[in-house]
């Protein structure tokens, strides 16, 4: 493998990763009754809505398994969303 194939998987993989990062938060979401784009807003005012979190919102199914919110907020600050692990973890007190 030289070092472009190297790049483009690295790349590739954390463009999954970052799919199954948004996808626990959707679920997540979905169990606390909330919206994940308001929530996301909620983070981050500032930002343009996230076009990977409309688009894996419309496609998500609801899955039968419960997310744990400290789990969430592990996940969104290895992916450092510290903004948004805090705002699931104010929400998460309530």
């Amino acid at each position: 493998m030289n070092q472009k194939e190297k790049e483009a998987f690295i790349i590739k993989q954390y463009q999954e990763d970052e799919q199954v990062m948004v996808r626990i938060f959707i679920q997540w979401c979905h169990e606390h009754n909330l919206d994940p784009e308001k929530v996301y807003h909620e983070a981050y005012p500032a930002q343009a809505p996230n076009p990977l979190l409309k688009k894996l919102k419309e496609e998500s199914e609801v899955f039968d398994m419960t997310v744990d919110s400290g789990t969430l907020i592990n996940v969104l600050q290895v992916f450092g969303n510290d903004d948004l692990a805090f705002v699931v973890s104010e929400h998460a007190k309530k």
